[in-house]
């Protein structure tokens, strides 16, 4: 199976697993706070405030292999994050229609591409809310345009959780996909 079926073609028995994973731990000092590193496991001082799509900043225009920068001065988001970065036309992807997507996938703990159909250069095609997906792709993929470029922010519960498919254990992923393709 290539990388891409690796990555976003999961089972329904996996993503029923997926869904009940725990997020990450954090536990409270009466001076700071600290999360588990994803990539090592270890404690790491939060930045004392969450990440925004304003704060990853993604160069290129649709259909461009994108250059995906995360920030050091704030902590992975804990809520699915969704932002139009180029605006789409026609009308927005509804559950149980398929889609072509191009996607580029950077993991927040080592800020490294993990996978892109971008440079492979075949689109994923999925059929939204069926479960082929990560739960954070089936969300926020509602209402995406064709010719839309949407930034994904998804924290381990809407992804890989405890881990699986190459993503280490409560790992936040940040996709740039391209609607290619809405409908039939």
């Amino acid at each position: 199976m290539h990388s891409l079926g690796r990555i976003m073609g999961i089972g329904l028995v996996a993503a029923a697993a997926i869904a009940t994973a725990a997020c990450g731990s954090e536990t409270e000092s009466s001076t700071t706070t600290t999360t588990t590193s994803a990539a090592a496991g270890t404690p790491t001082a939060s930045k004392g405030r969450e990440c925004t799509a304003e704060d990853v900043r993604v160069d290129g225009g649709f259909g461009d292999v994108p250059q995906i920068t995360i920030p050091d001065s704030c902590d992975p988001p804990t809520t699915l994050i969704v932002k139009d970065l180029v605006p789409g036309t026609g009308p927005g992807a509804e559950a149980g229609q398929p889609l072509t997507m191009n996607y580029a996938l950077v993991t927040w703990s080592d800020k490294q591409t993990l996978d892109s159909s971008f440079k492979r250069g075949t689109p994923f095609q999925l059929t939204l809310g069926a479960g082929q997906v990560i739960e954070g792709w089936d969300q926020g993929l509602l209402g995406v345009q064709q010719g839309a470029r949407r930034l994904l922010i998804v924290p381990p519960d809407l992804g890989y959780g405890a881990g699986g498919n190459g993503v280490a254990p409560n790992e936040t992923l940040v996709f740039v996909t391209d609607a290619v393709q809405v409908g039939s």
